[in-house]
């Protein structure tokens, strides 16, 4: 239950001031930063479509995969480059990423495409044909 006071009328100031010498808790400064990996996701009337920047990397370095109906892209960075090389400067964000999205059921994961070009991993997920879109006539 809450303390009322009646006898003295505070201030916004004197409520801020109050708060902020008896707060309980320690500043902390975030240590968990979330970063975002830049993504494109479109629509249009053949099915759904993402574009996924993948700088500097190679095919063969990114894990596309399909369970249910969840679809999962994931690239873990090397660890350490070799130790042959010595690298005066690096550029390049080579982040690793681990995406995520639930499908809906009127796209067809069975028929997923996927491309690579030019560091843009594309992906295409065609409707389902029941779920295309139909005109009908009027009788």
């Amino acid at each position: 239950m809450g303390t009322i006071l009646l006898n003295r009328h505070l201030s916004p100031f004197d409520i801020l001031v109050k708060n902020f010498f008896q707060s309980e808790e320690q500043f902390q400064t975030p240590n968990n930063k979330i970063i975002n990996h830049p993504v494109d996701i479109y629509e249009d009337d053949d099915g759904i479509y993402f574009d996924i920047a993948c700088t500097g990397l190679n095919k063969k370095q990114i894990d596309v995969n399909v369970e249910n109906d969840m679809l999962k892209i994931s690239y873990k960075k090397e660890e350490s480059p070799p130790e042959e090389r010595y690298v005066h400067y690096s550029g390049i964000a080579k982040r690793s990423f681990n995406l995520g999205w639930k499908i809906a059921r009127r796209f067809d994961l069975a028929k997923i495409e996927a491309s690579m070009k030019d560091g843009l991993l594309k992906l295409f997920i065609p409707l389902t044909p029941e779920n295309k879109p139909k005109t009908v006539s009027i009788k």
